[in-house]
């Protein structure tokens, strides 16, 4: 018997996404056999650092993205803090997280509203029932909620005004702390702020407390509370209803494993969300009990080996190179592949909650698995659980007590700086010779779940996710593509710094 016949498809460029992405595709029998993610676009960042002076990664690493240039600069401040020997004073540390908590959460609605909901009033979905009401609030540009969440978010990060001067490129995150002092008048406006976001979230996406839904503990109390009012009353029961009339839960397996480096630090010690490593259960391979292993930054490595970049044996960040090779056989992306003893991950909020313990998100990784559906509920379930603790940090602050300390750069020596940003774990890693920076290596979010194959064949987590992707008869752009792709929320510019 004959094999059947495969169709190559390229899809894109996308659409909503920050930069420029294409997905090759295999398709057979109605379904995706192999996918190769194309990052086409080269901006060098990493290059650009070399030779500069330490403290100037702080004013050039923000400007690698538009949208979540906060996360780039406190990954770079702990850098410089690690190489510097710098501790934060507690006004300093609140003022990071407020500032990445609001950067993050600002991306989560923007995620939802802007980049995800619209791929459902798509023409293929024209005879659903609820097309209509779809239509009505999430159109691009015109859907009446995709607008009041788009203004509810600019009302949002004019808190970054306050607490950072400006955004994007905010400029007040420092190795010591934070630059820019929030009085008592200040933070009060800044609570109100948190309360109006808070009062959308709960009017609009939610219908009903932040606490509600953060309190959600298994799968069956979702559904629970999915059925327990009209299946459109607030935008997460209709995102449920949509998720479960096309099978969103079926869409997008990811490998099965998770980073996260921890989200918001404390200053006694550890993080809001807890960091680490998830190995999901996999009786196929002998494995048992899931569970969360500590993180080992040495054990990261990445590989160029299908990348338009030299090398091709993988190397540890702190050994890295960024140097074009446009004509290397066999390459299709400029993105590296990162791997942690050479193992595929997966990261984002998924990681985070998952690893973190919230038991609504384990237990749905448990009775399905990472895939497209469970990847937006981590991510409106983040900002049910962020908020609140946004308002404690707000209460924490203390005016007239210190914000910042001062550093001094060394002569030699190297530094790590880890955090999350809205898509996942972000990593900077730099050395420093004769006062200026000899290295400087960034593994991004989108760098973890859109990685090519590496060296040993591996695809990447959206590589493996789109495979079995169904593709309906003369599709070109098929929507389970795009709902798979956006369940991880690209950022192409960040991935090729």
């Amino acid at each position: 018997m004959s094999a059947p016949a495969t169709t190559r498809l390229l899809v894109g460029p996308f659409n909503r996404v920050e930069g420029d992405l294409e997905v090759q595709l295999d398709v057979a029998d109605g379904q995706v056999q192999s996918a190769r993610v194309h990052a086409t676009m080269f901006r060098g960042f990493e290059a650009m650092l070399v030779g500069k002076d330490p403290l100037d990664a702080l004013v050039y690493v923000p400007r690698i993205c538009g949208i979540c240039s906060v996360s780039q600069s406190v990954a770079a401040a702990h850098a410089l803090a690690d190489l510097t020997g710098a501790t934060m004073p507690p006004n300093g540390r609140l003022a990071l997280n407020l500032m990445l908590a609001t950067e993050n959460l600002a991306d989560h609605l923007t995620h939802f509203y802007l980049f995800f909901m619209p791929d459902f009033t798509r023409e293929v979905y024209a005879q659903r029932p609820w097309f209509a009401e779809a239509t009505r609030r999430f159109a691009a540009l015109a859907g009446e909620h995709a607008r009041e969440a788009t203004a509810a978010r600019a009302r949002w990060f004019t808190m970054l005004g306050t607490l950072g001067g400006r955004w994007p490129h905010t400029h007040s995150v420092l190795p010591g702390g934070s630059a820019r002092p929030v009085d008592m008048a200040e933070r009060l406006r800044l609570l109100a702020k948190v309360r109006e976001f808070r009062a959308f979230l709960e009017h609009t996406l939610f219908a009903d407390r932040l606490e509600h839904i953060a309190a959600l503990d298994s799968a069956s109390a979702l559904q629970a509370w999915w059925q327990v009012a009209d299946p459109m009353h607030g935008d997460l029961r209709c995102f449920l209803t949509l998720a479960h009339d096309v099978g969103l839960m079926k869409l997008g397996p990811g490998p099965g494993r998770y980073l996260s480096h921890g989200a918001y630090p404390r200053f006694e010690g550890g993080h809001a969300l807890a960091g680490g490593v998830w190995q999901a259960a996999d009786p196929h391979k002998g494995q048992g009990q899931p569970g969360v292993v500590p993180f080992d930054p040495s054990l990261v490595t990445e590989d160029t080996r299908h990348a338009w970049l030299q090398g091709d044996v993988p190397v540890h960040p702190e050994a890295g190179r960024t140097e074009p090779d446009p004509d290397k056989p066999d390459a299709y992306t400029w993105n590296k592949a990162p791997r942690l003893q050479g193992q595929v991950l997966e990261t984002g909020a998924l990681a985070r909650q998952l690893i973190d313990g919230h038991p609504l998100i384990r237990d749905l990784e448990a009775s399905q698995g990472g895939n497209a559906f469970t990847r937006v509920v981590a991510r409106l379930l983040e900002l049910a659980r962020v908020v609140p603790m946004m308002e404690g940090w707000l209460k924490a602050l203390q005016p007239g007590e210190p914000w910042h300390v001062a550093t001094v750069l060394p002569e030699q020596g190297q530094g790590v700086g880890l955090t999350e940003a809205a898509r996942g774990a972000l990593g900077h890693w730099l050395q420093v010779e004769q006062g200026r920076l000899r290295r400087y290596q960034i593994i991004a979010p989108t760098s973890w779940n859109f990685s090519p194959r590496d060296a040993q064949g591996q695809p990447g987590a959206l590589e493996q996710a789109l495979v079995g992707a169904p593709v309906l008869p003369g599709e070109r752009t098929p929507v389970s593509v795009q709902h798979i792709v956006r369940s991880f929320d690209p950022c192409m510019v960040c991935t090729v710094h």
